[in-house]
């Protein structure tokens, strides 16, 4: 494979730390590196070094003749004057770019959904990523480094990205390097990984789940070894503990010895775990939305129309419930959640609460820190208890702070002069040990790096209590949630598959016809669309400008029946997946036969029940 880039012998320093000592790398046609590591370690410092955009304190950085590379930043570098159309395409002749099947391909895939002659200045902050992100793409470029690209994009946007890097370039042609948190885009399109940590950087073949394995498999070599100096050090130790005869100037050797090995421990990473918190008794019932629809009103002038964000949703949650909620940005993730937290009423419908619930919601924003940014982290801790029970054991707040991830340096920071990712874990913390028995987390992957975010979900593991989660992240869904819905142009959709059967049924909506796969927040979201509950009932459907159906005459007729067939079918095959639910949660765990039997039966019923849903679209859609 040719050369196209290389690093020789980098050394970097802040006034603070060195971030890099003496790295020497390289990329090559048809690389496609993953760059992970801890927040601060120096990812997107290596980026900018590897681009040109900083120059090495040492060693330097060369590129082959004639070798292109565009660079995406987290920064928005944007051109508030100009129009979308000028941002992606400049000064390109039409014919010329309208000609281009890569070019098409992009802004299909980014800027479908926002118009050409649209401002700059007036586009949210996830349409100014998706426009940087285009002007990029539509370039052709040697290597192209992506800071974060999947920033702002739905499941359906990193979908499409993951899609179009893959085809971009032949196999041995073109060079990528990718800084994300997001773990299921890294194992997506990655030939290599490159861990960022302790002034080095260390290379492993593949994606993130081969990186994992690797990783597991040295430090399990680092333990062995670390386990055998240990006992070297116990020996020595004890030695030198031993009465004031035996320290002699005749055995300063041995002394000596036992100082090298002391000073050549290396340094600890955190040790990020935390068991469950207790947390409050949750009874039988939870929370049950019955048939509930959310209409926000209009100002009555025109200029801010009346807007149906949810119809006839039923979601009856039960107790220990972990569900993950999908949509695209405005789709009315958020309002589901506020009906359920209790934050919100419905227009019409019913919210039936139990008695016992206990509601706490990880917002997108850090609202919870606003009155103590002042307050030292060990303070914030420690003024609500003096001590926590923790895996069984009493831990003091300074010790539950080193559990997730906290520094003994950082636990006299004020809370304002955190990182973001420490924000983060200081806000879920602060909500976990109020004991809730319902959490609600909205985007919580927001800051956090992948380290990090293998020990939230292992933290998210032993919580005990309900569980919902709306996030873009899919790795995340599908480690923390067993069940996954989505909300869909007002309806409420099950999704057996999971992100999988989400994707198929929204290019189904956008090959009928559906109304835009990647609404604004500010675009109404009425529409027609099927919700199901847990139970798996089919609630209604609605319209808020119905449209002439596309059928009419026996046709018309027959699709009316096959569509009531079609209910009555989900009714009976949602109320067979509950009764096998609770046949599995009652069945001798011992008896694995017996189970593997109930496995096997949930499968069929469930491929059997999205067959039935998909149909359903069909069919609403071409009624509607």
């Amino acid at each position: 494979m040719a050369h196209l880039l290389g690093a020789e012998s980098l050394h970097l320093e802040f006034p603070t730390r060195v971030i890099f000592d003496d790295v020497t790398i390289g990329i090559n046609e048809g690389d496609r590196i993953g760059i992970v590591g801890r927040n601060g370690d120096g990812k997107s410092t290596l980026l900018r070094m590897l681009a040109g955009r900083l120059e090495p304190d040492r060693g330097r950085v060369t590129r082959r003749n004639g070798v292109t590379l565009a660079v995406l930043d987290q920064s928005d570098t944007l051109d508030d004057t100009l129009t979308v159309g000028q941002t992606i395409v400049g000064d390109i002749d039409e014919h010329v770019w309208a000609g281009d099947p890569i070019v098409r391909d992009v802004i299909a895939g980014l800027a479908s959904d926002i118009s050409w002659d649209a401002r700059v200045s007036d586009l949210s902050g996830g349409q100014r990523r998706r426009i940087a992100l285009a002007q990029l793409l539509i370039g052709d470029h040697d290597i192209i480094f992506l800071d974060e690209p999947t920033n702002h994009l739905d499941v359906e946007g990193i979908s499409w990205l993951a899609g179009h890097l893959k085809r971009r370039w032949s196999a041995n042609a073109g060079g990528l390097v990718v800084v994300t948190h997001d773990r299921w885009f890294l194992d997506e399109i990655c030939t290599a990984t490159w861990e960022v940590h302790d002034r080095l950087i260390e290379p492993f073949e593949g994606g993130y789940a081969a990186y994992i394995l690797q990783r597991v498999e040295r430090d399990q070599m680092a333990a062995t070894m670390e386990g055998k100096r240990q006992n070297l050090m116990k020996k020595e130790l004890a030695w030198l503990r031993r009465g004031a005869p035996a320290r002699t100037a005749k055995p300063k050797f041995r002394i000596d010895a036992a100082n090298a090995l002391i000073a050549d421990e290396p340094p600890v990473r955190n040790s990020i775990s935390l068991a469950s918190m207790a947390m409050q008794r949750l009874g039988k019932d939870v929370v049950d939305l019955e048939n509930v629809s959310v209409v926000y009103e209009g100002n009555g002038s025109g200029t801010t129309p009346e807007k149906r964000v949810l119809h006839d949703v039923t979601w009856r949650i039960a107790p220990g419930e972990r569900t993950g909620v999908l949509g695209v940005n405005g789709a009315g993730k958020s309002t589901l959640l506020s009906l359920v937290a209790g934050s919100l009423q419905p227009t019409t419908g019913t919210v039936k609460r139990g008695k016992t619930i206990r509601v706490a919601t990880l917002t997108q924003q850090l609202f919870e820190l606003d009155d103590i940014l002042n307050d030292r982290v060990s303070e914030v801790i420690g003024r609500q208890r003096s001590s926590y029970v923790s895996g069984g054991k009493e831990m003091t707040p300074t010790q539950l702070l080193e559990r997730v991830g906290f520094t003994s340096a950082q636990l006299s920071t004020p809370v304002k002069d955190l990182s973001g990712g420490q924000k983060r874990r200081l806000q879920l913390l602060l909500i976990l040990l109020s004991e809730p028995n319902v959490l609600i987390l909205d985007e919580p992957t927001n800051d956090l790096d992948t380290d990090m975010l293998a020990a939230i979900e292992d933290l998210l593991d032993t919580y005990p209590g309900t569980l919902l989660v709306v996030s873009h992240d899919r790795y995340l869904l599908e480690r923390v949630t067993d069940n996954q819905y989505a909300v869909i142009e007002g309806g409420f959709i099950h999704l057996p598959r999971g992100v999988d059967q989400y994707l198929e049924v929204r290019a189904l909506q956008q090959r009928t016809g559906s109304r835009g796969s990647t609404s604004s927040p500010t675009e109404s979201q009425a529409g027609q669309s099927g919700g199901t509950g847990s139970t798996g009932s089919a609630s209604g459907s609605g319209s808020a400008a119905p449209s002439k159906p596309k059928l009419s005459g026996a046709d018309l007729r027959n699709a009316q029946k096959e569509l009531a067939s079609v209910n009555r079918r989900l009714e009976k095959y949602g109320t067979q997946v509950a009764s096998i639910h609770e046949k599995m949660a009652t069945h001798d765990a011992s008896d694995y036969s017996g189970l593997g039997a109930l496995s096997a039966e949930l499968d069929t019923v469930q491929s059997t029940l999205s067959d039935l849903e998909l149909r359903w679209l069909e069919l609403s859609e071409l009624l509607a």
